[in-house]
């Protein structure tokens, strides 16, 4: 695992951005995996969903971890995985430790951990205070010191999200200095902004891609370190399903199934 925590930390790059293909099962785990990515993320909206719960906080943290030890080992050993853990599976920083130990069990060194509060249901409320963010934080790096892995923290920053754009950089300096590897601020797709975060904050800059961001090239070229899909595969996925069942349930054709995986290869995959 020490092994995998150095090489996966060794990835975030500027001179080549590691890029993210999120995963929400074993399955487009061991796709995503098949077609070359350096390393496995997880998108905690798509396993959500595919529990069927909501994204936010919603999931038990016992079913999200029995569900992230299938993807890890889904994938090739020597493949680092990182988890999208929300804001912790916790209320207390205490709890946020009890969780990091459980993604440490299941093989996994990295996570994500983002600073919205939520209500239920996933509704998000606003922004963590600062100094409780930061005892989370600390409190997930007590954990994974103890544990003997140089878990990468990805701090993720909801400024963007939440309408506090001015606070992105003071949070992402206090989440550093708690024990942060990296900070992620979702939500930003405009290059000067991006080129502006990234001479700003002093660590590892991920940004969410989407449909009208730069390209990983243009990322590169303005400091971004890491670039992440999110749970966008995942809902273009579901957005296929949909069209298939529109289409066989209106027109009684099947158009929306003329790109789909071989079924050989994607059985040979599983093997």
């Amino acid at each position: 695992m020490t092994t995998r925590a150095a090489r996966f930390r060794a990835l975030h790059s500027t001179a080549a951005p590691l890029v993210l293909v999120n995963a929400w099962d074993a399955a487009s785990a061991r796709v995503i995996a098949a077609a070359g990515a350096p390393a496995v993320a997880t998108t905690s909206a798509g396993v959500a969903w595919t529990l069927g719960s909501p994204d936010g906080d919603s999931l038990p943290r016992d079913a999200a971890l029995e569900h992230l030890a299938r993807i890890v080992r889904a994938v090739p050993a020597e493949l680092p995985v990182t988890a999208d853990i929300e804001s912790g599976f916790g209320e207390t920083p205490a709890a946020v430790a009890e969780t990091i130990r459980g993604v440490l069990a299941t093989g996994a060194v990295g996570i994500n951990l983002e600073d919205s509060v939520r209500e239920a249901r996933g509704t998000a409320v606003g922004l963590r205070d600062v100094a409780e963010q930061q005892a989370r934080i600390a409190a997930a790096r007590g954990a994974a010191d103890d544990a003997g892995v140089e878990l990468y923290i990805n701090a993720r920053v909801d400024t963007y999200f939440r309408g506090a754009p001015e606070e992105t950089v003071v949070r992402a300096e206090a989440y550093l200095a708690a024990g942060a590897s990296g900070i992620f601020v979702p939500g930003v797709a405009a290059a000067d902004t991006i080129a502006a975060l990234a001479k700003a904050i002093p660590a590892p800059l991920n940004v969410l891609a989407q449909p009208g961001t730069p390209t990983v090239a243009e990322l590169a070229a303005l400091g971004v370190a890491r670039v992440s899909l999110g749970s966008w595969v995942a809902e273009a996925a579901y957005a296929l399903a949909r069209r298939a069942a529109t289409e066989a349930y209106t027109s009684g054709t099947y158009g929306a199934l003329s790109d789909a995986y071989d079924f050989a290869e994607l059985n040979r995959l599983m093997s």
